[in-house]
């Protein structure tokens, strides 16, 4: 087993260095140039040793929120859940195995959430499944049609 090491040093200046060596000016260009990767692997892929998912959600947060660009944040990270929890997108049934695993990748997004957008995360996600998107839907990036009549694009 490998031993962790990232919050040894600058971990923020790390983060900057990794995302530059890969030819990519933001840690958001990196991240939005893998839209549906989950935040663990990125933080993989940026170092495995000493680069950590927090560590990864943390710098985007703080880009976005200098950007203004936070909603956004917040929509792509609804993509990376569904990604990783619903890989062949959302279930054409809600039974009671679909709607754990469907609850399960809400929870996720909003354990993610900035404060400032938790109230809109709840209702959006109680307007999927009061409403569900059609079965296999499966978002690619933030700027999909039914995220953005979720949570458009208007700063908290």
């Amino acid at each position: 087993m490998s031993e962790d090491h990232s919050w040894e040093g600058n971990w923020k200046v790390r983060l900057k260095e990794r995302v530059r060596d890969r030819g990519f000016s933001s840690l958001t260009a990196f991240a939005e140039a893998r839209p549906t990767t989950s935040l663990a692997d990125l933080a993989e892929e940026l170092g495995a040793q000493d680069v950590n998912a927090v560590q990864v959600f943390s710098g985007l947060v703080a880009e976005a929120e200098q950007n203004h660009q936070l909603t956004r944040l917040v929509r792509g990270q609804l993509v990376r859940e569904l990604s990783d929890d619903l890989p062949d997108g959302w279930p054409a049934v809600l039974d009671d195995t679909n709607r754990f695993e469907v609850a399960m990748a809400l929870a996720r997004w909003k354990s993610y959430t900035p404060e400032t957008h938790k109230a809109r995360v709840d209702q959006a996600s109680d307007a999927l499944f009061a409403t569900p998107p059609p079965p296999s839907w499966r978002p690619l990036g933030p700027d999909d049609e039914l995220l953005l009549s979720l949570l458009p694009d208007e700063e908290v």
